[in-house]
């Protein structure tokens, strides 16, 4: 027996209702080497919360940010930060592996040096 044909953007829309999932899916989307994936991602995940509740949340312009998650935007840093942080996520940067392994850079953090505040001729 086959399956009920489900429209493509209904069934994503339920599986970004997962959190796990939508962020996943928004990370697979930052990998890719064309920026607009993400973008398009981001409207994915926008549109399966409700684009006029995210926008008031982000407190953008509903068009603004339709027009920002175009295939074509190009969204301030500003506006991505206030969209994301609506949603309930943020911006991250972590080392990248590849970059690392190739390159022969470390990815260790250090720990931060400590200052002594004291000047040395106050003893």
């Amino acid at each position: 027996m086959s399956q009920p044909w489900v429209d493509h953007k209904v069934g994503l829309f339920e599986d970004l209702r997962d959190p796990e999932f939508e962020i996943e899916y928004l990370n697979a989307a930052l990998e890719d080497d064309d920026p607009r994936v993400f973008l398009v991602a981001l409207r994915n995940v926008a549109e399966a919360r409700g684009v006029s509740q995210v926008a008031r949340d982000a407190q953008l312009n509903r068009e603004n940010l339709y027009r920002m998650l175009s295939p074509n935007g190009n969204p301030q840093l500003s506006s991505l930060t206030a969209l994301l942080r609506s949603i309930g996520l943020r911006l991250a940067i972590q080392p990248d592996q590849a970059y690392n392994q190739s390159s022969g850079a470390v990815a260790v953090a250090e720990e931060p040096a400590e200052y002594d505040t004291e000047d040395e001729n106050d003893e």
